[in-house]
């Protein structure tokens, strides 16, 4: 189910173009705020967005697509790109602690203008970064194992 999901954000665009590369003049948590958890980063709502876009390209087709979504408080349907398996536990937090880049798991997303799957974060792709990084290859690491 994850790779056909994974297969599917790669060649199904998004409800509104996006170009990380055009808003790479901030860092990645200038948009995607980590929780207080520290287990995910939250994409932007549209009203976050509007934040900027209320001055900055407000007349472009995108923008006035991105304002409709607001004025309507519905949620932009955004298509996921990376997801993991509801049994894997990660932590943002534990991972940007341990001197890991956005990018170590997303690829060069700021130099992008579509974002697609380029790094590998299945359990082998897992285990090789954390082997690499001598980081725990417990299954208790990134799994809870019942008694």
């Amino acid at each position: 189910m994850i790779i056909l999901l994974l297969w599917f954000a790669t060649f199904v665009g998004q409800p509104i173009p996006f170009s990380h590369k055009q808003h790479a003049s901030q860092a990645c948590d200038g948009c995607h705020k980590l929780a207080p958890s520290g287990e995910v980063v939250s994409i932007p709502t549209g009203k976050e967005c509007m934040t900027c876009h209320s001055e900055v390209a407000k007349n472009s087709p995108a923008i006035q697509d991105l304002k409709t979504y607001v004025d309507n408080k519905q949620p932009i349907p955004w298509v996921r790109v990376y997801e993991l398996p509801s049994f894997v536990d990660f932590n943002h937090r534990t991972h940007l602690s341990a001197g890991a880049k956005c990018e170590t798991c997303h690829g060069p997303v700021a130099t992008r203008d579509r974002i697609t799957v380029e790094t590998d974060i299945s359990m082998g792709g897992c285990m090789d970064c954390h082997r690499t990084a001598k980081a725990t290859t417990s299954c208790s690491g990134c799994h809870h194992l019942r008694a």
